[in-house]
């Protein structure tokens, strides 16, 4: 019976002899070291894999989010961490959707070869979390440049990316119609900016995201780095948003699938009182249960995905697959746990460190909430809640 998983099946046996360069242990000691796994986005790089989205013209695949995915999601299955390097998959579209010519033909093409990373992207901020509209990073216009000022935090990556795609307000929110206007995008380039009015404060967190703190102190950026029209930003990042979204989804089916492997053959080698203990529906259901949620998520990870690719507007499929797809990893964590029972808690089975992973996904990069006040507003008609 063809199921899913056998959609792409040369994009999966590729992804899947890559990673097998790098083992288990590999991660494990990543993971130990509170490191960043160098070496493995390094060949994930040098194979093209990285630039799957970038056009043919500026050097890339130019495939589809469907088959980027595909890639996230083998990642995550086997056993690696796609959070090291999605960023560069959706952070780029921003730049190939609404830059110049120009931005685009100087940059694409050094991104696809691996000259240049984009892996990180300056949206949320301390005091406004998801409340992006009110962000207080500023962009202010003086000749040939913007000066910025302001501050930004859980921003990824930013020791291992040139550039970072930055959103700061350009009119003060007082002064425009619509709260979601007066915003715009820019391409910092992140080697000239630390330590030259951008200082990086690094986030210790439970699951070795390297993440930080940014501030900027009259920051000066090129006016040729806006990207596309002053005060149009907000429409523009919600493309990356959604990209970001179905992206995610698709890693924590990765994730939900690895832990159903691992605690289907643990269920299975696992002998107490004589007997393999999946052979107790105690131990199966909730597995069966786990996996059969995980198909399920997966259908609107396709569906987001097909929407997407076809340009049509995805934000309701996007976080609902983000949503589904979190749960769905997060009930199949639990349940590889639980049924490794104390050897889940021991680094060398990986459960542990998958589990910690998976986790982040009920959080970021949009709560749960957030994303049942938009199915309940424009979805289903609803009073706004806030």
């Amino acid at each position: 019976m063809k199921t899913l998983s056998d959609n792409f099946l040369d994009i999966r046996e590729a992804i899947r002899d890559l990673c097998s360069s790098f083992p288990n242990e590999y991660f494990q000691k990543i993971d130990a070291d509170r490191a960043y796994p160098a070496e493995f986005v390094q060949a994930l790089t040098e194979a093209g894999w990285l630039a799957a989205m970038i056009p043919q013209e500026y050097g890339g695949s130019g495939l589809g989010l469907t088959e980027a995915s595909v890639i996230m999601e083998e990642i995550n299955r086997s056993g690696g961490n796609s959070g090291a390097c999605h960023g560069q998959m959706y952070n780029m579209g921003t730049l190939l959707r609404h830059g110049s010519p120009t931005q685009k033909e100087t940059y694409l093409p050094q991104i696809a070869r691996g000259e240049l990373r984009l892996q990180s992207m300056g949206v949320t901020e301390p005091t406004t979390g998801t409340d992006t509209t009110k962000l207080k990073t500023t962009a202010v216009k003086k000749g040939d440049h913007y000066v910025i000022n302001g501050q930004k935090v859980w921003i990824s990556r930013i020791q291992h990316s040139d550039l970072m795609i930055l959103l700061a307000r350009t009119t003060p929110l007082a002064e425009v119609k619509r709260k979601s206007e007066g915003m715009s995008i820019f391409l910092v380039d992140l080697h000239q900016a630390l330590d030259n009015g951008m200082t990086v404060r690094p986030i210790p967190n439970m699951v070795n995201h390297d993440t930080n703190e940014l501030f900027f102190d009259n920051l000066e950026i090129p006016a040729a780095n806006l990207i596309g029209q002053e005060g149009e930003g907000f429409k523009y990042i919600l493309d990356g948003l959604n990209a970001e979204r179905t992206l995610i989804a698709a890693e924590c089916i990765g994730d939900g699938y690895w832990f159903i492997e691992r605690a289907t053959n643990y269920a299975r080698e696992r002998i107490v009182f004589d007997r393999p203990i999946g052979q107790n529906q105690g131990i199966q259901f909730p597995i069966a249960k786990a996996f059969t949620n995980i198909e399920a998520a997966n259908l609107m990870r396709y569906k987001a995905c097909e929407l997407f690719d076809a340009g049509a507007p995805c934000g309701t499929q996007a976080n609902m697959a983000k949503m589904l797809a979190a749960d769905a990893s997060w009930d199949a964590a639990n349940v590889c746990l639980q049924t490794h029972g104390g050897f889940g808690f021991a680094s060398e089975y990986d459960v542990e460190r998958k589990f910690r992973e998976t986790r982040l996904y009920q959080v970021a990069p949009i709560s749960t909430n957030l994303i049942l006040s938009y199915v309940a507003e424009h979805v289903l008609g609803l009073p706004r809640s806030f």
